[in-house]
């Protein structure tokens, strides 16, 4: 890693530890949050039960990550969808490119993976008109940051920051005394016109069943159910770590984010296999009824297939981005993500970074690691949050 870029790191963190507004937010959101998913895990143990068969779930499917990949590619020509595969960051902004064009209105649900490829930029920069849908997304759209967290990405702002960027950015009549259920009500009026005129919806995935070419997504706004079924085209960007075998291994998945997220039961969850359709005129099957004519699933590998090869990082591979290892660790609980590389921050979102952005850059960060192992405690999935950090360690000392 370039001496430049671990300076840049170190600024960030170092500003993080100065600001006002940040300290306030972490302190007032974190121990809820982190209280509130282990009082709901403690009163039901059949979640614990759940989250241990999703354990062996993710175990096989990355153990036969490449038979699934094909598995999925069939699938999804059966469904009518269409599928590609984006070998890093780069192809993946290509591809988006190609399908979305220039001068269109695209709309997206929030997805640490297009964060990850620089989706978002790379059409705007192309000319379209692009909008976060996820409340948090749209907050850390309008600031020019990175998600803070990979459920909560405003987590970081508190309410006097958000009316402030509501006003100056999206020009709002919003102050600082309305309460957040009136800033919501000004920013579904706003984003109204961006879901009905929108060209392109742009999502990512929770799980993509293999066997049916299906996709899972989960939410409590119900933006997502808008995103993937107002646009003419809808595009999903799916690591290829998020596949399993089967429709209900996917919603056992599902079911566990939700929980250990903080979110359970999940407002919404969408199951999407192939664009709309009806058979109603003449018994034959026509597309685009009244959700999208076409759908395009992304496959991302971007790191993925490489560290299912590597004995420590194939582990992190398990995760279902809950973000529980964020709340109790005490690291991430004084910078949020400004511990962690251009996308994905704290505990696991190191080893992330290291999957995605190259070990180099992950096993620098990991050095900040306490080696506590708080988060292995709390991952749904058993992952050895804290035992890949040390790994990364050991890289990042050999290297010197």
């Amino acid at each position: 890693m370039s001496d430049e870029l671990l300076e840049a790191y170190a600024s960030a963190i170092l500003r993080s530890l100065e600001d006002g507004d940040l300290r306030e937010a972490l302190r007032t959101y974190v121990p809820g949050s982190e209280e509130r998913v282990r009082k709901f895990l403690e009163s039901r143990p059949d979640i614990v039960q759940l989250a241990r068969e999703v354990k062996e779930i993710k175990e096989y499917s990355i153990a036969h990550m490449d038979e699934l990949i094909d598995d999925a590619i069939r699938s999804l020509k059966s469904v009518n969808a269409a599928s590609h595969y984006a070998a890093d960051a780069r192809e993946a902004r290509e591809l988006a490119l190609g399908l979305v064009g220039k001068g269109k209105v695209v709309i997206m649900s929030k997805s640490m993976t297009a964060e990850e490829l620089g989706i978002r930029e790379a059409l705007e920069e192309a000319g379209n008109e692009v909008w976060e849908t996820d409340l948090g997304q749209l907050l850390v759209q309008l600031e020019g940051g990175k998600p803070m967290h990979s459920i909560a990405p405003a987590i970081h702002m508190t309410v006097a920051k958000v009316a402030k960027l509501l006003r100056e950015r999206l020009n709002l009549d919003v102050s600082p005394s309305d309460t957040p259920q009136q800033m919501v009500a000004k920013v579904r009026q706003f984003l109204r016109s961006k879901f009905v005129s929108a060209d392109v919806g742009i999502s990512g995935a929770n799980v993509l069943a293999a066997r049916e070419g299906a996709l899972l997504l989960v939410e409590n706004e119900g933006n997502i159910r808008m995103v993937t079924n107002l646009p003419r085209l809808h595009i999903a960007f799916v690591g290829v770590e998020k596949l399993v075998p089967s429709i209900l291994d996917a919603f056992k998945v599902v079911l566990v984010q939700a929980a250990f997220a903080g979110l359970y039961p999940p407002t919404y969850v969408s199951l999407i296999a192939g664009p709309s359709s009806t058979g109603d005129i003449g018994h034959r099957r026509v597309y685009g009824a009244h959700g999208p004519v076409e759908v395009h699933v992304v496959l991302v590998d971007n790191g993925r297939r490489a560290a299912a090869k590597d004995v420590a990082l194939r582990e992190q591979l398990r995760c279902i981005r809950c973000g529980y290892c964020q709340f109790v660790c005490p690291v991430w609980g004084q910078v949020a993500n400004n511990w962690g590389g251009s996308t994905y921050g704290g505990p696991m979102g190191v080893n992330w970074t290291a999957i995605t952005e190259g070990v180099e850059r992950g096993a620098a960060l990991a050095m900040l690691c306490l080696g506590c192992g708080r988060c292995d405690v709390a991952c749904p999935v058993e992952i050895p949050i804290s035992g890949i950090l040390g790994d990364l360690k050991r890289r990042f000392a050999s290297s010197l």
